[in-house]
């Protein structure tokens, strides 16, 4: 990137994936997994209570009755007290969530573990996310590893990332940066965009792998295809640097602009130096201080931006730019 230097780069990836590992159900718990309704991602023998099950799945989901989650907890508990195994994780999830049924982390765990014992893989990681945050049991990270193996052995894409991730910073398990890749690696080629976005990592650092910007790229554009905010600043970036791809600054703009329009200061931040030196884009200093404007609202330092910035504006480019930054602000006030 010519003209203004990046000041900025992503140096908090380690912190950031602590904080995951730490707090596991705030990326990979409830809403992820239970997702899986339908078709149980293992082939735990269901037993007894089908018809049941399907019932509580129609009031979950409103198909063809109204939705209903007491009704759909009623039809689970029927159908888990007769061995049910998805119906004993569902109803793990009601309690879990609080759906239909007051909130009860004890409850929660009683059925979790009669899924998981039956071998249900998402019963499994489910009851690992309880061990790792001390909800309904006491905090027991070796348990939450082990409850996380089992069903990463199964496949299960979730706790395969959720390997990769202790492995690559040493939680719970020494730090092995091969292995990281390797669980990665399985989740990511399940399609699961956030291995993806750390398998690119891991070869953009030549960590347990040789470094390779192409496949840095590809698994980058996996993710942010996916929408992954981290891996399509990191695809702009590369596009930006040339690195595994020819250097294509309107190729890093769109990608900084979709990271941008979802909230990453970063990106935000390298949309405007983009408009402040006319690359990819004409060159617009009003447009590169609303993005300078919007990227320091969420937390970015760009006074040293900015200051260039001011320079290079008249006075009514400077109020046109915060008009235009307010207008931005309440289109998108999830954004700024």
């Amino acid at each position: 990137m010519g003209g203004l230097p990046i000041l900025y780069r992503a140096m908090a990836m380690r912190v950031l994936m602590l904080w995951i590992l730490i707090y596991p159900v705030f990326l990979y718990g409830a809403t992820a997994v239970s997702l899986q309704i339908n078709e149980p991602f293992s082939e735990a023998v269901p037993k007894g209570g089908l018809k049941d099950y399907k019932l509580g799945v129609k009031y979950e989901l409103g198909e063809g009755v109204p939705k209903d989650h007491k009704e759909a907890l009623k039809w689970y508990r029927l159908a888990a007290e007769q061995g049910h195994v998805s119906a004993q994780y569902k109803l793990g999830l009601m309690y879990d969530n609080g759906k239909g049924v007051a909130e009860d982390d004890k409850a929660a765990v009683k059925w979790f573990e009669l899924a998981a014992g039956n071998g249900l893989a998402e019963a499994q990681y489910h009851l690992a996310v309880m061990h790792a945050r001390g909800r309904g049991v006491p905090e027991d990270d070796k348990a939450a590893l082990q409850w996380c193996r089992l069903a990463a052995d199964q496949g299960f894409a979730q706790a395969q990332h959720n390997l990769g991730l202790r492995y690559d910073i040493g939680l719970g398990v020494p730090e092995d940066d091969r292995a990281a890749v390797n669980w990665y690696r399985l989740a990511a080629e399940q399609g699961h965009a956030q291995a993806q976005y750390h398998l690119g990592s891991m070869y953009s650092k030549g960590k347990g792998v040789l470094e390779d910007g192409k496949e840095a790229v590809k698994w980058y554009r996996l993710a942010a295809e996916q929408g992954h905010v981290s891996a399509q600043h990191k695809l702009g970036l590369m596009y930006d640097n040339g690195e595994g791809v020819p250097e294509d600054d309107k190729a890093a703009l769109t990608w900084y602009r979709l990271a941008a329009d979802q909230g990453h200061a970063e990106a935000q931040y390298h949309v405007g130096v983009m408009y402040a030196n006319g690359e990819g884009v004409a060159m617009d200093h009003v447009l590169a201080y609303m993005w300078a404007n919007i990227a320091g609202a969420n937390g970015l330092d760009i006074s040293k931006f900015k200051k260039f910035l001011t320079e290079e504006l008249t006075q009514d480019g400077m109020d046109k730019a915060q008009e235009l930054t307010r207008q931005y602000s309440q289109d998108n006030p999830e954004v700024y």
